[in-house]
C-alpha cells in the first residue's frame, strides 16, 4: 500500500462534524499543512482534542479564531484569548483536562484500558459529574478514555512506510494521538527510504499510519 498522498486526497478524509485529535504543544508539532487545508475547504463544527488551542495566528489558534469548533478538549486555553471569549459566549464548548490526565486519558483510548484512576481534581470543579473510587482509603477520579475518529500528527523525519521521528519537543503529544485515533495521517518535513530512520529512533511504528502528507515546513 502506498502511504503517501496529496493534501487534497487527505481531505477526502476530514469532514464537518469529525473529532480530531492534533498533536502539538503551543503551536511545537503541529501539523500547520492540515490546519492550512481546513480552513481553505470550510470544514467546520469540529471537535478538537489537544493539548492546547495554540495562539490566534498558530496552530489550532487559526481554527479558533475562523470559528471553526464546536468543542475542545484540552488542557489550557490561556494563550488564545479567543478561546476564552467564545467559550464565555457560549459559541465553543470548551472542556478543560489537567494536562496529565489528558496525556493518560488519551493514553487509555490508545492501549484499550477503561479508564484512569488519578487524585488530581479530587475537591475541585474537576471532580464534577465523575465517578470517584476509593482504593486503600484514598479517593480517586475515574478518568474515561479518548479516542478519535483521526489523528493528525507531525513528523520531522517520516519513512514510506510511515514509520516516524519527532525531532525534540515536536515529539509532545503526537506518538500518544497516534495510538488512539480510528484513521492517523502524518504531516512529514522529510520523507525518506525505508530503512533511512534507524529503529532506534522510530517513535511512531509505521503500522500506526495510514498515511502521509509531505511539505510541511520546519
Amino acid at each position: 500500500m502506498n502511504k503517501i498522498i496529496s493534501i487534497d486526497d487527505v481531505m477526502e478524509h476530514i469532514h464537518d462534524g469529525m473529532t480530531i485529535m492534533v498533536g502539538g504543544f503551543m503551536g511545537v508539532g503541529t501539523p500547520e499543512i492540515f490546519i492550512n487545508a481546513i480552513l481553505d475547504k470550510g470544514i467546520k463544527d469540529l471537535t478538537i482534542i489537544a493539548n492546547d488551542t495554540g495562539l490566534p495566528d498558530r496552530g489550532i489558534g487559526r481554527l479558533v479564531v475562523e470559528k471553526r469548533l464546536k468543542k475542545v478538549i484540552a488542557s489550557h486555553i490561556g494563550l488564545n484569548p479567543e478561546t476564552g471569549k467564545q467559550m464565555n459566549d457560549k459559541v465553543l464548548e470548551v472542556e478543560l483536562v489537567p494536562q496529565g490526565t489528558l496525556a493518560e486519558r488519551i493514553r487509555c483510548g490508545g492501549h484499550g484500558l477503561g479508564g484512569v484512576l488519578t487524585p488530581t481534581g479530587i475537591g475541585t470543579l474537576v471532580e464534577e459529574n465523575k465517578e470517584k473510587i476509593v482504593v486503600n482509603g484514598i479517593a480517586y477520579l475515574l478518568e474515561l478514555p479518548l479516542r478519535a475518529e483521526l489523528a493528525l500528527i507531525r513528523g520531522s523525519i517520516v519513512d514510506k512506510v510511515g514509520n516516524v521521528f519527532y525531532n525534540a519537543s515536536t515529539r509532545n503529544f503526537n506518538p500518544l494521538m497516534a495510538m488512539a485515533a480510528d484513521k492517523v495521517i502524518v504531516g512529514a518535513q522529510r520523507i525518506v527510504e525505508v530503512k533511512e530512520i534507524d529503529p532506534n529512533n522510530v517513535m511512531t511504528p509505521g503500522i500506526l499510519v495510514d498515511y502521509i502528507v509531505g511539505g510541511e515546513k520546519p
